[in-house]
């Protein structure tokens, strides 16, 4: 007897990009309760204002379709101290994977060109995938994973692509790109949409967004979100900045209601307490720099950078470490079939006692005395 063949059994048949496609690895379940150092989540919660305002939520509120004005009022008047935004400069998405998948849907086209580096966020890739273009990738330099730029730049002119992703700081190398040297990138070929995703910026802090003027750059689009500073990645919420023409092609690829009430009122009480999300920072910063010099008294390689995470080579099989880390209350994440760093693992860093708490475990499991 013939082993069951689903798409055998299916009509009618998806597209052969989707059959095709390699699926993004999501976030495992059963992940509460413990120190979650794996998927690069604001370790400590929200600010208490975005309970306060969930809490203060009106039965009759949730049973009327979601506004977005206030928000969008905000971002365009109080989002950056340093400049205000048109509100057609601005998207609201349903997490900055919604607003990456839009921009795809809206300009990716069958056998065009999407270029990125490798490794980078998986979420790009699958994608491009569906959308049956063909990809580019350019590895990062050395053993500091310094980005590519000479290789870009050729990559540019010679394939002409219609995409490029940069992602500033770079999940996983944590790599960051000088944003002059983005501008110049993009204005090598003004077809290409260079689309920079700055998830982590702020723990760098040199984010594009401050400087650019979307009348001159009109070929960038930037994507932020409030999920790994602000701590609403169960709520998800992203935005868009750019040309305020190519933002109102994006948000034609948007449902009317995509992004729900509560997302909208958890946004707003967490960005109407700026003050909470900058001593969080400030306190991952803290231990990002007590964390780097744990390991520099130590032979373990490991690589620090611009996010809030870090890579190590551990001494044992990295699936026997994180098996074991997991048994002490501690996740983290492997980096396996990560191309350049696949025997590593990635380690999200909270604040000084979690990272306390991991350094007390990880030396006793992976330190040789």
């Amino acid at each position: 007897m013939n082993d069951f063949d689903p798409l055998n059994n299916l009509f009618p048949k998806p597209r052969e990009e989707i059959i095709n496609m390699k699926s993004y690895s999501a976030p495992l379940e059963n992940r509460r309760n413990l120190l979650r150092l794996d998927f690069n989540e604001n370790t400590l919660g929200p600010s208490p204002k975005v309970l306060e305002a969930l809490r203060a939520i009106k039965l009759d509120e949730i049973s009327i379709y979601p506004e977005y004005n206030l928000l969008k009022k905000f971002l365009c008047d109080q989002y950056l101290d340093s400049r205000k935004f048109d509100k057609d400069e601005i998207g609201i998405f349903n997490g900055a994977d919604a607003a990456i998948n839009a921009i795809f849907n809206c300009f990716g086209e069958k056998d065009q060109i999407f270029l990125t580096t490798n490794p980078t966020f998986g979420y790009y890739s699958p994608c491009s995938e569906m959308r049956g273009m063909k990809k580019i990738t350019c590895s990062y330099v050395g053993d500091n994973f310094q980005f590519p730029i000479e290789e870009f730049r050729k990559e540019i002119i010679n394939h002409n692509p219609k995409l490029v992703f940069i992602c500033n700081p770079n999940n996983p190398t944590g790599t960051v790109i000088n944003t002059n040297e983005i501008i110049n990138l993009a204005n090598i070929n003004k077809n290409s949409l260079f689309i920079v995703d700055e998830l982590y910026e702020k723990f760098n802090g040199d984010s594009l967004l401050e400087s650019i003027n979307f009348e001159r750059n009109k070929n960038i689009v930037i994507i932020q979100s409030l999920s790994k500073t602000a701590g609403l990645a169960g709520l998800r919420i992203g935005f868009t900045f750019g040309n305020k023409n190519i933002i109102q092609y994006i948000n034609k690829l948007t449902g009317p209601y995509d992004v729900n009430s509560f997302a909208i009122t958890a946004a707003l009480a967490a960005l109407n307490d700026k003050s909470y999300v900058d001593n969080y920072v400030l306190e991952v910063k803290k231990a990002r720099e007590w964390i780097l010099n744990k390991f520099k008294s130590t032979k373990i390689r490991a690589h620090f950078s611009g996010g809030n995470y870090f890579l190590i080579w551990p001494n044992k099989d990295p699936k026997t470490l994180i098996k074991q880390m997991k048994e002490k209350g501690i996740l983290i994440r492997s980096m396996e079939n990560k191309k350049d760093i696949d025997n590593s693992i990635r380690v999200s860093i909270g604040n000084k006692e979690q990272m306390s708490f991991f350094w007390n475990n990880y030396k006793e499991l992976d330190l040789i005395n």
